[in-house]
């Protein structure tokens, strides 16, 4: 699929306010609402939109701490694997194969330090999992919903 100047930028401002009605992304992108509706239809029956959802700030619901996990598997673990028993826990906000010494990364969410350390208990107890290095995030610098180099 062809994915144009236009496309990309109806793309960015729904990455933005996915709530944003047709006419007012037509009018920053020059195009009527039904035209704005037929590029978003034909974006999303090829796949490039996969869904509209809900940004919600972890910290309004308490989940304030995060850390990463380096996660080390035995033998021929398949991503699959992981990634099923990764879903699998409720804390888990991403989770990625990486290059390097580990072979998976884990973002993980949690309440407090408790509740990460009972979550990183339950993530190492998966019987794959050989031994894992986990860094706490102090701090977000930067962060961005958005798809490429600018986001709207």
């Amino acid at each position: 699929m062809q994915i144009d100047a236009v496309d990309q930028r109806i793309i960015a401002l729904l990455v933005a306010d996915a709530r944003a009605s047709y006419a007012d992304i037509g009018t920053r992108v020059s195009l009527s609402a039904p035209a704005v509706k037929r590029r978003v239809d034909r974006l999303r029956s090829a796949g490039v939109i996969r869904g509209f959802t809900a940004v919600v700030d972890p910290a309004a619901v308490g989940w304030t701490t995060e850390a990463f996990v380096e996660l080390f598997c035995a033998g021929r673990t398949t991503p699959a694997q992981i990634g099923a028993a990764a879903r699998r826990h409720p804390e888990v906000v991403g989770a990625y194969t990486v290059s390097g010494e580990a072979d998976a990364l884990v973002h993980l969410r949690a309440a407090d330090i408790a509740h990460l350390e009972e979550a990183l208990e339950r993530l190492r107890a998966e019987s794959f999992v050989t031994s894992s290095r986990s860094t706490i995030v102090l701090s977000r610098l930067v962060e961005s919903p958005g798809v490429g180099p600018s986001s709207a």
